[in-house]
């Protein structure tokens, strides 16, 4: 099973790369982009097969790890082959 963790900087919390993306876009000539905020995708392929368990297997390592809490949130998704 793959755990696919998303890390995202919480609301608030300034985005220079987010910025420097937005300005890039519309130097590029596409109209309309407001806030751009970047973040990271991390896949953790997992031996546990039990969806609940990989999914609390995977916001541990999230929180332990993957993610600082302080100034990101994450979310998980899970998929099967």
């Amino acid at each position: 099973m793959k755990a696919i963790v998303t890390v995202m900087l919480k609301e608030g919390v300034l985005d220079p790369q987010g910025k420097a993306i937005a300005q890039a876009l519309r130097g590029l000539g596409f109209a309309g982009v407001g806030e751009v905020r970047a973040g990271k995708v991390i896949e953790v392929e997992l031996e546990e097969r039990d969806p609940e368990k990989a999914r609390a297997l995977a916001s541990e390592m999230a929180r332990k790890l993957l993610a600082n809490l302080v100034i990101e949130r994450f979310s998980v998704q899970l998929e099967t082959k």
